[in-house]
C-alpha cells in the first residue's frame, strides 16, 4: 500500500487511505498548513463548518491549485454540517456556505457532524432523518459525490437506515488506542461503511503516545510514536485524519507505508484501549 492508495466507497467513489484534519486556528496558520499538506502528498482534506476556518482552508487549497501542484480532481474534499444547522433547509444553506468559503463547485464527501440523540431530543430520529434527506438531495443533484455521518452509534445508524434512500458511505468517529470504538467500527465495515478516525492520537488529556509499548515499537521500527499509531489504524482499514501546523510533523505523518506491524504488535496496541470518552454520541449535547 502507498500513500496514493484508496478505499472504494459503497457507491464506487475512491477515497484516500490517509487524510489531513483541519481543526486549526483560522487565518494564515491554516492556510499554510493546508498548502504544505498538499506538498506533502495529502489529497483528502477534512473540514467542517464548526471549525470556523473554512475560508482559510479554501485559501490554502486555492494556493495549491493555482500553483499547479494539484488539480481539483486529485483532491478529495470533505465537509460537515454542524448540529446547529440541523434540519432540511438549514443543512442545504450550510452546504452552500461551505462551498462558497472553500471556493469549490462541489464536495467529494459531506457528513452530518453529530447525531441528534434520545437524551436531548424526543424527536431525535426525525431530526436525523430530515438532515439526511438534505444530504441525499445534494447527492442526487451532483453537488457532492458521497455522503455520510460522523459520531453515529450503531443504534443511530440503524434508525437512520429505516428512512434513508441512500445509505451512509462513511462514519467518522473518535478512534485511537486510548478509545478504540471496536463495535461501531466493525459494524460499519460489515455494512460497507468506511470508517474515518478523528483525534487519532487521543485528546489533550491522553498520554497514549508515551505508552511504553508504542515507544518500544517506535524504537524497533525506527519510527515516531505518531507513525506507529497511524500504521495501527491503517492496518485496521480505518482512515486516520491527523492534523498539524508543523510542516515536519505533517510530512512525518505520511511516512507510514514502508513498514507493517505484526498481528501480535497490533494486539498489544489493542490492549491499550480504556474505552472512555467525553463524546458519547448517545449522551453528547448536540
Amino acid at each position: 500500500m502507498a500513500q496514493s492508495a484508496t478505499y472504494r466507497l459503497a457507491n464506487g467513489v475512491q477515497i484516500p487511505v490517509l487524510g489531513f484534519g483541519t481543526i486549526l486556528p483560522a487565518g494564515p496558520v491554516t492556510e499554510q498548513a493546508v498548502a504544505t499538506a498538499v506538498k506533502a502528498g495529502y489529497r483528502l482534506f477534512d473540514t467542517a463548518a464548526a471549525y470556523h476556518n473554512e475560508s482559510s482552508v479554501g485559501r490554502g487549497l486555492q494556493a495549491a491549485l493555482n500553483s499547479g501542484q494539484v488539480t481539483r480532481g486529485e483532491l478529495f474534499m470533505s465537509g460537515k454540517v454542524w448540529y446547529q444547522q440541523r434540519s432540511y433547509q438549514a443543512t442545504k444553506q450550510s452546504f452552500a456556505e461551505t462551498l462558497a468559503k472553500l471556493q469549490l463547485d462541489y464536495l467529494d464527501l459531506y457528513l452530518i457532524h453529530w447525531p441528534a440523540n434520545a437524551r436531548w431530543h424526543q424527536n431525535w430520529q426525525a431530526l436525523n432523518a430530515e438532515t439526511w434527506r438534505a444530504l441525499e438531495d445534494l447527492y442526487h443533484a451532483g453537488q457532492v459525490r458521497a455522503i455520510g455521518v460522523s459520531n453515529f452509534s450503531v443504534a443511530q445508524l440503524q434508525a437512520l437506515q429505516t428512512t434513508a434512500t441512500v445509505l451512509p458511505q462513511v462514519n467518522q468517529i473518535e478512534y485511537h488506542p486510548d478509545f478504540a470504538q471496536v463495535a461501531i467500527a466493525e459494524y460499519c465495515q460489515q455494512h460497507e461503511i468506511v470508517v474515518e478516525a478523528w483525534r487519532p492520537f487521543g485528546g489533550p488529556e491522553s498520554s497514549v503516545m508515551q505508552a511504553p509499548v508504542i515507544r518500544q515499537l517506535a524504537a524497533l521500527y525506527q519510527k515516531q510514536p505518531a507513525q506507529i499509531i497511524l500504521r495501527w489504524l491503517l492496518q485496521k482499514q480505518i482512515i486516520p485524519l491527523p492534523k498539524s501546523s508543523n510542516p515536519a510533523h505533517a510530512a512525518s505523518n505520511t511516512e507510514i507505508f514502508d513498514f507493517e506491524l505484526t498481528a501480535a504488535e497490533m494486539l498489544q496496541l489493542d490492549q491499550l484501549n480504556r474505552g472512555t470518552t467525553s463524546y458519547d454520541p448517545e449522551t453528547y449535547h448536540s
